[in-house]
């Protein structure tokens, strides 16, 4: 749920057991932080060793992904999931070494913040008004065999940031006054509570229980985020409508209407590059992108729910704009009539500051 709940020392006391039952486990990355409970668990524990890479003047240590390709243990152990690696390194993101870990057959133990999970972002920040830039896309989450939670209440925590357990003693203050204040700590652990059982659900229904006749009809269930090349605003259409799509065991659609203002040379480049963002969230997501150029935003929109089967749109709070208001609500009502016709739900996502 946060920062110093245990998980790096919980990975340790993991990796101990493996060893001690003849697994081959190594430390491919562990983040110590200073705190000496977790350094004495990695007292006994085979580690590989970074690689140091220097960038602007600075000698820095990231996970050395070569050398644990090389040794190609059972097991490693890689902390700190949504890590960015160093400009130059092989990989962006440390999740996308554990990728490459995964497809050479070597299994991974890893950890990560609730804060760092690409489709909860909205959330968070709206629990603690921070905009967390280090994130995992949820289909990381999705590829783990197991998702285990480590829990603490928040005076537990509370008790451990003040004996200087997690951070050192002159940053505790600044601590207590901004993310681990106590209203944040029990909402973020709501939200990973939450986000460990949506998982362990799916698990379950997977692996355990036959589906049903009422998960069957789920199936058909399906998701669309009308999009723009807004900045702000889409980003968290886009999530709102993995979160759903999730809930249904189903895919979703991002749909894109292009029109003549945005055609060719008229979309800046501003707007192109904050579009091109929004495509690779979609597509870390698991969404499929529809592209559609049209002067008649609804009705192209309209078209694609036919085409595709939708039953539940997405989108933001539509913009009336002067003097063509009475034409715009107008057409707006048409549009709602329709989707009526086609018993397609709409769904109006409020903007976020």
């Amino acid at each position: 749920m946060i920062a110093g709940v245990g998980k790096s020392y919980r990975m340790l006391q993991e990796a101990h057991d493996l060893l001690d039952n003849g697994i081959d486990i190594q430390i491919g990355y562990i983040e110590t932080h200073g705190r000496a409970g977790t350094e004495e668990a990695l007292n006994g524990l085979p580690v590989i060793a970074r690689k140091i890479i220097f960038y602007k003047g600075k000698e820095l240590e990231e996970m050395d992904v070569d050398a644990i390709l090389q040794m190609h243990p059972e097991v490693v152990i890689v902390d700190e999931l949504a890590h960015t690696n160093v400009e130059g390194s092989r990989n962006e993101k440390r999740w996308q070494d554990v990728m490459e870990l995964l497809d050479a057959g070597i299994s991974v133990i890893s950890a990560v913040n609730i804060q760092h999970i690409e489709s909860l972002n909205e959330d968070v920040k709206g629990i603690t008004g921070i905009e967390v830039k280090e994130r995992i896309p949820d289909s990381v989450l999705q590829e783990a065999d197991e998702v285990v939670n480590i829990d603490l209440t928040a005076e537990e925590l509370i008790s451990r940031l003040k004996a200087g357990k997690i951070y050192k003693r002159e940053k505790v203050p600044m601590a207590l006054e901004n993310f681990f204040k106590t209203d944040n700590i029990l909402q973020l652990r709501e939200l990973a509570l939450k986000e460990v059982a949506f998982r362990v659900e799916r698990k379950v229904e997977t692996e355990v229980t036959p589906a049903t006749q009422g998960r069957q009809n789920a199936h058909h269930e399906k998701i669309l985020a009308c999009i723009t090349s807004n900045e702000r605003t889409p980003r968290h259409i886009i999530r709102k409508a993995y979160r759903l799509s999730s809930r249904y065991s189903t895919n979703f659609v991002a749909l894109y209407v292009r029109t003549p203002r945005e055609d060719g040379d008229r979309i800046s480049l501003a707007s192109q590059r904050h579009l091109l963002n929004h495509f690779e969230m979609i597509t870390q997501l698991g969404g499929e992108i529809v592209q559609v150029a049209s002067s008649n935003v609804t009705e192209a929109i309209i078209n694609v729910c036919k085409e595709k089967q939708i039953t539940t749109i997405c989108m933001g709070q539509p913009a009336f704009k002067m003097p063509r208001v009475l034409f715009e609500i107008s057409k707006y009502r048409k549009f709602i009539e329709a989707l009526s016709e086609m018993h397609i739900d709409l769904i109006i996502i409020a903007q976020t500051l």
